[in-house]
């Protein structure tokens, strides 16, 4: 379920002349029977509202009062102003300039058009951080900062949903705040012009009826009949060929990001990612190799020497705001399929009770859920959440999970390549459309959106402002799967050394024989090693110059590179 929450406002929208119908009444009580939260957001005094609707206090979780300045707990009774109260002394003021209908709450001080001068007036005479706010013939004075939008923040956080599991109805100028932050925006058929034009949906009936409306397509689809209208949300991957963006819904899209090392996985994940993040969607990344440690916006759990523990993960995820890289480094290689689907079902449990994480991404997923890992079928959810699979194989990936994913972002310099081996991986039948032609040039990939009638497109990505940074560490005592691990073999192939990660390549190092550690000189194989799995360009070109100097013998080519490698990496920080 994408919408966990209903926020309302009262007078204009459930309201009409400050009355609820039955109907609408009957509605809510509907919605919330099926699993969502209730809340209204309200410019009213509390006390107010209560006693013109006082079924507000079993039908909904939290009421936002007086403008988002007050948070109402109806199942505790507890209320908590969410600002400093208005001055005594602007009070005063306004009431001997005799304002008429002047009304004051725990924050607000409320009067009528057209007094909006002597308000602004009064707050310049006395100096005051305040803002006016206006709801129709209503002039609403609060402190800076203070409105719906605010209010439902705090509503939400104590409820640990996200804005963008919420779906906002409303009337009235002071909606908008409030609304703009709601995944889908509603406007009731009687609302102002302004609202009626922003609005992501305006509904066929007005009041109470209108919201009725808005239950029914709840309750039908989840709203899924609104999604095209959505497009504010939709997230910039980079630019068609023509110049038009290349955007990807942030809701229903599962998408196997794959291609060959070094082709530029790195750079399209790190481009969806740092959007995401932007737009506050909470992420969590099954991350076997630390590359997502350095992300200032994630919490990181797990490392070469800790595993983390579900109930550790769960605890992060449940505040909306965090989003979460779990470091596999400290499980070997053979036993992350089973942490994975251990930790699948009780991701999936959280995302019923609340949306989130709105994304999850499975990076080297061909190791994460092999081919061979049957356990997954059972594991994978019915209705699969948002998804990035990240791999060089994927004909390694489990069928169960790739048959989940609707899309392909296609690296490297040949696309159809890519394309056959997640035919073979899934069994799966796809379009007869041809990608001859669409070869990869640097920065550019090819888009493949299964369930769009236009064919693939080849896209340039718009990089992100900051790339996932590798993890200068993990790679030192890390255990790199057996395809980025480095083999010392020699020319007749009478070895088959593994180096695992970089401590022991270096302890491999010092102990082979002259002949062998000159074969692999001349390949230049340690510094394509170090390109493609360890994915450092600019140490790979050290390297390469030490491979290239004939004058060296075998023992010193071999100090430089150990000490080269040791300071890079390996020393202590």
């Amino acid at each position: 379920m994408r919408y966990m929450c209903l926020v309302t406002d009262y007078d204009g929208t459930i309201a009409a002349d400050s009355r609820v119908s039955a109907e609408t009444v009957a509605a809510l009580e509907v919605l919330r029977k099926s699993g969502r939260k209730l809340i209204i957001a309200t410019g009213r005094l509390l006390p107010e509202l209560l006693a013109v609707f006082p079924e507000a206090e079993k039908l909904f979780d939290r009421i936002v009062a007086e403008n988002g300045a007050v948070l109402y707990r109806p199942a505790s009774s507890e209320t908590k102003v969410l600002c400093e109260p208005p001055s005594q002394q602007f009070v005063e003021e306004l009431r001997r300039r005799g304002l008429p209908g002047l009304a004051v709450g725990h924050a607000i001080v409320a009067t009528w058009r057209p007094h909006e001068d002597s308000v602004l007036q009064v707050i310049r005479e006395l100096g005051l951080g305040l803002q006016v706010i206006f709801n129709k013939s209503s002039v609403m004075i609060l402190p800076s900062g203070i409105n719906k939008a605010s209010g439902m923040i705090a509503a939400l956080e104590e409820l640990d949903l996200s804005p963008h599991n919420v779906v906002g109805v409303g009337d009235a100028e002071n909606d908008h705040t409030f609304l703009s932050l709601c995944e889908c925006s509603v406007a009731v058929a009687n609302s102002v012009p302004s609202l009626i034009e922003r609005a992501d949906y305006v509904t066929k009936r007005d009041h109470g009826g209108g919201v009725e409306e808005l239950v029914s397509m709840l309750l039908k689809d989840d709203l899924a009949s609104l999604e095209p209208k959505l497009t504010r949300h939709w997230l910039l991957l980079g630019h068609e060929e023509s110049g038009t963006e290349y955007r990807v819904r942030p809701y229903d899209t599962r998408v196997a990001i794959a291609g060959p090392s070094g082709g530029g996985k790195s750079t399209t994940v790190s481009a969806l990612v740092e959007r995401l993040l932007e737009a506050k969607y909470q992420v969590c990344v099954v991350d076997p190799e630390g590359d997502y440690d350095d992300l200032e916006q994630f919490v990181t759990l797990g490392g070469p020497e800790r595993v983390p523990a579900t109930s550790e993960i769960l605890e992060v995820l449940k505040k909306p705001d965090n989003s979460l890289s779990i470091n596999l480094l400290g499980i070997s290689l053979t036993d992350r399929p089973s942490f994975f689907l251990g930790l699948l079902p009780a991701l999936q449990e959280l995302r019923a009770r609340t949306g989130r994480p709105h994304w999850i991404i499975i990076d080297e997923a061909h190791h994460l859920v092999p081919k061979e890992s049957k356990p997954v079928e059972l594991a994978m959810p019915k209705e699969p959440p948002n998804l990035m699979l990240i791999t060089v194989h994927p004909d390694h990936v489990s069928r169960a999970m790739l048959e989940a994913v609707n899309g392909l972002l296609i690296i490297g310099p040949e696309p159809q390549q890519v394309v056959d081996k997640f035919v073979e991986g899934s069994g799966r039948t796809l379009p007869p459309f041809s990608l001859n032609g669409s070869e990869n040039r640097s920065g550019k990939i090819v888009t493949w959106m299964f369930g769009e009638v236009e064919p693939p497109k080849i896209v340039t990505v718009a990089p992100a402002k900051l790339e996932l940074k590798r993890h200068r560490r993990k790679y030192a005592a890390g255990e790199l799967g057996e395809d980025k691990s480095f083999y010392f073999r020699g020319s007749q192939n009478k070895l088959n050394l593994r180096a695992q990660n970089l401590n022991m390549f270096i302890q491999l190092a010092k102990g082979v024989d002259d002949e062998t550690w000159a074969f692999h000189l001349q390949r230049h194989d340690y510094s394509q090693w170090v390109r493609e799995a360890i994915k450092d360009q600019a140490l790979a070109t050290e390297l390469k110059a030490i491979e290239e100097d004939s004058s060296l013998a075998a023992e010193e080519s071999k100090s430089r590179i150990v000490k080269i490698l040791d300071q890079h990496y390996t020393a202590p920080a």
